[in-house]
């Protein structure tokens, strides 16, 4: 694994308003965006349309089921992507810690889009998506957005705006007003999956005592 993306690192770059992303030389480099994108899922009013898709939408939405094959379909997406091996293997390393995860959309049994992110106290940092499929990615942004507003998210943040991320009011924020947003997130921890949705695999270990102490030492005061 590239050093500066150990675990404890990305986390802690997360909490300070930073992300990386490849070069195609492979070099890591560290990203703060002023203005930065975000979306508050508290006062986040869906478009009709959207939620009229998700309602009636073919996708059968699942958890942290094919992670990895998540993150490398984003990573080879024909736009090009910032996503190497080494970013990769991090983020599932963050997937084993419990801190990163994805929303997956299914069609008869094959994964057609999806999108994966970090989880860190009262924010989620999404960081790609993909899909295969037309309007596959879109209900999983839709489920993604809601389940933020359901278990009390206070953040959602997604980087650099996009037309498309303006259809579900995200807006642009000063980095030092990001910044201060970020410090009192950090301060809610929230639970981005509910135990029965936790996957077979994860249950002999996932939010066991152990975990929880350490979720809560990465994502307390410790931070500043």
């Amino acid at each position: 694994m590239h050093p500066f993306l150990q675990p404890h690192i990305l986390l802690r770059a997360y909490a300070s308003g930073l992300f990386p992303m490849a070069e195609p030389t492979g070099r890591i480099y560290w990203y703060s965006p002023d203005p930065r994108a975000v979306i508050f899922p508290q006062q986040c009013q869906m478009p009709r349309t959207a939620v009229a898709f998700a309602r009636s939408s073919p996708f059968q939405i699942r958890l942290d089921t094919a992670f990895e094959r998540v993150i490398y379909a984003c990573s080879r997406r024909p736009e090009g992507s910032w996503i190497n091996d080494d970013i990769m293997e991090a983020y599932c390393k963050l997937r084993d810690w419990g801190f990163a995860h994805s929303v997956e959309a299914w069609q008869g049994g094959e994964l057609v889009g999806g999108l994966y992110g970090v989880s860190l106290a009262g924010v989620f940092f999404g960081e790609s998506m993909f899909h295969t499929a037309s309007g596959a990615s879109k209900h999983a942004l839709v489920w993604l957005i809601d389940r933020c507003r359901q278990a009390g998210y206070h953040m959602l943040d997604v980087q650099w705006l996009t037309p498309h991320l303006q259809l579900y009011a995200a807006r642009e924020i000063p980095r030092k007003t990001y910044l201060r947003n970020l410090e009192a997130a950090l301060q809610h921890p929230t639970c981005f999956l509910r135990r029965h949705e936790v996957p077979p695999d994860w249950i002999i270990w996932y939010r066991q005592p152990a975990e929880a102490v350490r979720e809560r030492r990465l994502s307390g005061r410790s931070w500043k």
